[in-house]
């Protein structure tokens, strides 16, 4: 293909990318396409200016992206495209036939490709989603709610299982996810994740501002999805299909194929293209906001103009003997991917500072803001413990735990409009075990007040006695009284809140579960009787009547009612330690 073939294309396609906006452009169906013709396609190889690239069409593979799913197959030419190949980054970039806009480059043929050969999903299917996105159905619930963060669905091209069983010659071009200001640690850690919620972290590679920029977005410009933006940033980038005055198609294949989706979406600038045989990628600084996306489907995504995208707002504050440091930053509303997007900042910032260490405890308090409902209440201790995870980890993991149910609620979409955390950082390894537990009685009637000892082990330090008075009901039975002294922890697993873990509540009943979760710097002392307990939703019934039992009978196994074989009919604590306390011991007296 000449030089002067090229450049004419150019010209002809520069006057109709220019009207692009004011009129619809004119598209070339599959059916009209075969081997042998010629056209043009366009991407940033640097700064903003999309740059023409020749095209010569090999054939139309059937049914290669599913199910009536063509895929055009192509052989790209000129001077960049030859020496880059097909490159991350590149997806959405739109291919020309006839002067008539035939699809998006979006699939590489092949591992370490010698030939930039390329395969392009149809703009037909693309413009799928653009009627997709005219329907009613409200674009918040798939957004944020109904998938759990356990899910094992990836998008295609990403393999969530260390082996792969087979071999794909026809893969999306990758469009990485770009982490900036994380260290390796924390991708390391999280890369399993992220890669179950469909996503290849990539380190480093670009970064997130609001910088104007002033060229305006054409076909064949760079764009940005952004899914955590501030002092840290996630950012994924691939390349404009089509626009008009509304909406833009990109990519030519998912980012995750969540559906229906709210994400930041920005201009882009690419610093450089690196060129590899293994993997060859853009260096990209995402830019100024223009709207958001709204849709993430099979063929592409699909962004619409002037929208606002509702993130979740965090504030992070780190405090040590030697300063205090503040973190701002948002991160994405999604069912899949906010909890662990919220593990990964919350253990980036902790493991980032100059302060952390290996026996470093964190003393934490906070609150998640939930639209309509009370506040959840964040507070407890973390310290690594034996051969465990560092502190760091432990207190990610908590607070992903929490974002996990809340989001996975299927009688109610949680809308959290605000995180803030406090972190008291201790230069010191602060957890003790519970290493016994007494009462100097063997009896008690009922109303007594009787003290229980603790004694706790602190790691490296001379052991804690703590005494706990608590009151044996006047309602207690005769016989056996259980006395379980332990941790927090401990006392939530064997309560029924343990159980309701695994079953579906609402979003109320969800919250007042959460703030009703023990704290993990005290020692408990709970009296257990040996009558059954039920617990509605997250109201306790303690030592019910068999005669309600038998009436209630019809309830149990239900989503509404769990039954337990013992009832706690008292508890106490010791008041808050400086320690994370772990360990339990179980006492027996008789109730005369």
């Amino acid at each position: 293909m000449g030089r002067a073939f090229l450049a004419a294309v150019v010209l002809c396609f520069s006057a109709s990318l220019i009207a692009q906006n004011s009129k619809p452009v004119d598209t070339i169906a599959v059916s009209q396409i075969h081997a042998g013709m010629r056209g043009v396609a366009y991407t940033v190889f640097q700064g903003t200016q999309p740059e023409a690239m020749q095209v010569e069409v090999l054939g139309v593979l059937k049914n290669a992206n599913g199910p009536k799913g063509d895929v055009i197959l192509v052989r790209l030419g000129g001077a960049k495209a030859e020496y880059n190949g097909v490159v991350a980054g590149m997806s959405g970039s739109p291919v020309y036939l006839n002067g008539k806009l035939a699809g998006a480059v979006a699939f590489r043929i092949g591992e370490f490709s010698k030939e930039p050969i390329a395969g392009v999903t149809p703009i037909e299917e693309m413009l799928e989603i653009n009627a997709m996105d005219r329907s009613p159905a409200p674009a918040a619930v798939e957004a944020k709610a109904g998938a759990n963060l356990s899910s094992k669905t990836a998008s295609p091209g990403v393999e969530p299982s260390s082996a792969q069983a087979y071999a794909n010659y026809l893969a999306p071009i990758d469009t990485p996810l770009v982490f900036s200001g994380f260290s390796e640690d924390t991708i390391q850690r999280f890369a399993s994740q992220f890669a179950s919620a469909g996503i290849v972290p990539v380190m480093g590679t670009g970064s997130v501002s609001d910088e104007r920029q002033v060229e305006p977005l054409q076909p064949g410009s760079a764009v940005s999805a952004i899914l955590v933006r501030g002092d840290m940033d996630i950012a994924a980038t691939c390349t404009v299909t089509y626009l008009n005055a509304d909406h833009l198609l990109a990519c030519g294949h998912p980012l995750m194929q969540f559906g229906m989706v709210d994400l930041p979406m920005t201009k882009a600038q690419v610093l450089a293209t690196l060129a590899s045989p293994l993997q060859a990628f853009k260096i990209v600084n995402a830019t100024e906001s223009v709207g958001a996306f709204v849709q993430d489907r099979h063929n592409g995504i699909l962004g619409e103009f002037g929208k606002k995208a509702e993130m979740i707002p965090v504030t992070l504050t780190i405090r040590s003997e030697s300063s205090d440091k503040q973190f701002h930053y948002e991160i994405l509303n999604n069912a899949r991917l906010s909890p662990v997007a919220m593990m990964a900042t919350v253990f980036n910032a902790l493991h980032g500072v100059n302060e952390y260490g290996e026996e470093t405890t964190y003393r934490m308090k906070g609150r998640i803001r939930v639209e309509g409902y009370p506040d959840v209440a964040l507070e407890n201790m973390f310290a690594a413990l034996e051969s465990g995870p560092p502190s760091a980890m432990l207190a990610a993991t908590s607070l992903g735990e929490r974002f996990s149910r809340i989001y996975d609620n299927p009688y109610k979409t949680a809308d959290i409009v605000g995180i803030q955390l406090d972190f008291d950082l201790v230069h010191d390894h602060r957890w003790a075990r519970l290493e016994s537990a007494r009462t100097d009685i063997v009896e008690a009637r009922p109303g007594d007040d009787i003290t229980i000892e603790a004694l706790l082990q602190p790691y490296r330090g001379e052991g804690i006695l703590e005494q706990i008075p608590i009151t044996i009901p006047t309602s207690a039975s005769k016989g056996p009284l259980r006395i379980l002294v332990s941790d927090g922890d401990t006392l939530d697993h064997l309560s029924h809140s343990g159980s309701f873990m695994a079953r579906k509540l609402d979003l109320a009943s969800t919250i007042a579960l959460l703030n009703k979760e023990r704290v993990n710097n005290r020692v408990y002392v709970s009296l257990l009787e040996a009558d059954p307990e039920a617990m509605i939703a997250d109201k306790i019934m303690p030592s019910l009547p068999l005669s309600i039992m038998n009436v209630m009978d019809g309830m149990r196994g239900t989503q509404d009612m769990v039954v337990s074989n013992e009832s706690s009919v008292s508890e106490a604590a010791t008041p808050p330690l400086d320690y994370v306390v772990v360990g339990a011991q179980v006492l027996t007296i008789n109730i005369k």
